[in-house]
């Protein structure tokens, strides 16, 4: 991992944080879902990046996976991937793990509770 450049610094958070029980309400959401983001062998590329980013514009919330010959591990992919696109981690298990940001034009997933949307203080 002493190669592997830096992944680059994404976007704030959007909503900026969750809280456990909408962490939970994603899991059972995305239970279902197939991946669609596969890390690789060469990590988190911008190729990666992007094809996330287009992923979370579609769908708000995403499965990846994290392939096995990588540069890092389970657990520091879908952390280094969230960062880069400004997602939040909801579940890691295994090599698996489900990504999620909401969309600022028109949420589709409905999360309990408040959500911190950030700076202007709107919570919906």
């Amino acid at each position: 991992m002493a190669d592997m450049p830096a992944a680059p610094k994404g976007p704030a958070l959007f909503p900026r944080s969750i809280t456990g029980a909408q962490r939970r309400a994603l899991r059972a959401l995305g239970h279902h879902l197939k991946p669609v983001v596969h890390v690789g062998q060469r990590g988190v590329t911008e190729a990666v990046i992007e094809a996330t980013r287009d992923a979370l514009a579609h769908h708000e919330l995403i499965k990846m996976t994290t392939l096995r010959d990588g540069p890092l591990t389970p657990k520091e992919a879908p952390q280094v991937l969230a960062d880069a696109v400004g997602a939040h981690v909801a579940q890691i298990v295994g090599r698996t793990a489900l990504l999620y940001r909401r969309s600022e034009d028109d949420p589709q997933i409905r999360l309990p509770g408040a959500v911190d949307l950030g700076e202007d203080g709107a919570a919906s």
